[in-house]
């Protein structure tokens, strides 16, 4: 169940960008504010984990602080058959920049 205290709750919007028989790829923003922030890759595990990495955008504004917020809303939104707090559902967070697509279609 969304919280109404979390900011993440209602304003988070997820844009996939690739999907494989056993993964994702998400673009992170949040509504009214234009662009990204970061972006969230999940790989479902044969057994029934998730292992997510999460990369946020240094030049975003992005504190430390609004992580588990921003993970409690990706846990919520995105996979309601794992939870953080059940172990089953863990994520590596990540501070960078993009320096390009390289490769196909980059």
């Amino acid at each position: 169940m969304a919280d109404d205290a979390n900011p993440f709750a209602h304003a988070l919007l997820l844009t996939r960008t690739l999907r494989t028989p056993h993964s994702e790829r998400f673009l992170l923003g949040m509504a009214g504010q234009g662009g990204e922030f970061g972006a969230c890759d999940l790989h479902y595990l044969a057994d029934g984990t998730v292992e997510g990495t999460v990369v946020l955008f240094d030049d975003a504004g992005m504190t430390e602080a609004q992580v588990p917020a921003l993970l409690q809303a990706l846990d919520e939104q995105l996979l309601p058959e794992v939870r953080l707090d059940e172990r089953t559902l863990s994520f590596s967070v990540v501070l960078g920049r993009v320096l390009g697509s390289y490769g196909k279609g980059g």
